[in-house]
């Protein structure tokens, strides 16, 4: 008799506010790391990673760079404007963006931007027309880096400061398009980089708003994920081939990383390229490329959950959560981080 599926429910647990990190570690490196590839786990300091990899091992990182994508505007109307610019549209002054005000603004009006800049709107688009299609008057990167605030996560208090510019971002950071960071890379420091004792390899995957938005459903196989680009380059693609032919580990740097990795390697064959994925997974999937991953705490009852819950065991990952409460670990962006092998 197989095991009833797992709901929504399954993947909460109970985290005390205090626990959530508001600001990084002073250090990168100095931030705990929860060795959980066992029970029982080993806490750890995260500089302590390279002498947990063998030299067979590859680490692939996801390089992508955090845009100052949270602007701040009016209307035409005189009526305040949020916006969260989701997408760069490539060859474009074009972006697609989430924009909260009182009264969504209609196609063909303007919005002035950090009183600088003037922004047109196009239309509706992007998955059940949730976002907005903006036409910029010159290079949106460009703007962005001018004008913009840094995207914090919606459970970080603090207005953005320049420290946050340095540290919501990794230090290999090199091809901008993320919304977020991708969270676990930012323990990474020179020294750790500079100490590891394998091969490193590079995925980008532009972290869009999506990875904050919550499972409204019970039923966790009716949730619909959310739509983000990412590239794999073949020599990343040759590396991992090399990496299994010596006998190593693949070690995901992250779930975004994960994610491109797996989407890439879905047909059973890891395929070089860029694509668009929407790859939601969950216990039971068959993971075909990582066999390790480094990854941050996550939010309740979030896809995230359910990932590192796939690869490493729900029962599994959940003693581990009990454990870095009890612990006081310091979760989500900011937070510690943890170290996980693939169950089987």
């Amino acid at each position: 008799m197989s095991a009833p599926a797992l709901t929504l429910s399954d993947f909460d647990y109970e985290l005390p506010p205090e626990l959530i990190a508001q600001h990084p570690t002073a250090e990168r490196s100095a931030s705990r790391l929860l060795d959980g590839r066992q029970w029982p786990p080993v806490d750890r300091v995260f500089r302590d990673l390279p002498t947990l990899l063998d030299p067979r091992d590859l680490l692939v990182f996801n390089d992508t760079q955090v845009i100052k994508a949270r602007l701040h505007g009016v209307k035409a109307t005189g009526g305040s404007v949020e916006a969260l610019i989701e997408r760069l549209l490539p060859g474009t002054h074009e972006v697609w963006a989430h924009l909260r005000a009182s009264k969504s603004p209609k196609p063909g009006s303007r919005v002035r931007f950090a009183q600088a800049f003037d922004a047109e709107v196009l239309g509706r688009c992007g998955p059940e027309n949730s976002l907005f299609h903006l036409r910029f008057p010159s290079d949106p990167l460009a703007l962005l880096d001018a004008h913009g605030h840094v995207p914090l996560p919606p459970y970080i208090e603090h207005e953005d400061s320049a420290d946050d510019a340095r540290r919501y971002q990794t230090v290999f950071a090199q091809n901008p398009g993320a919304v977020a960071a991708p969270t676990a890379a930012l323990h990474f420091d020179e020294a750790v980089l500079a100490a590891l004792p394998c091969p490193r390899a590079n995925v980008t995957l532009h972290v869009g708003a999506g990875t904050f938005q919550p499972v409204r459903v019970e039923n966790i196989a009716e949730h619909q994920m959310h739509s983000e680009w990412f590239n794999v380059p073949q020599a990343t693609v040759d590396a991992i081939q090399a990496c299994r032919e010596r006998g190593g580990r693949v070690v995901a740097v992250g779930t975004t990383t994960l994610r491109a990795l797996e989407s890439a390697g879905r047909g059973g064959r890891l395929q070089a390229g860029a694509a668009e994925t929407e790859i939601f997974i969950t216990p039971g999937f068959d993971f075909q490329v990582v066999d390790a991953l480094i990854t941050n705490f996550h939010l309740p009852k979030s896809t995230l959950m359910m990932l590192v819950s796939a690869l490493a065991g729900h029962a599994h990952i959940m003693a581990l959560y009990r454990h870095a409460v009890a612990g006081r670990y310091r979760f989500f962006s900011y937070g510690d981080s943890m170290l996980l092998t693939r169950r089987g």
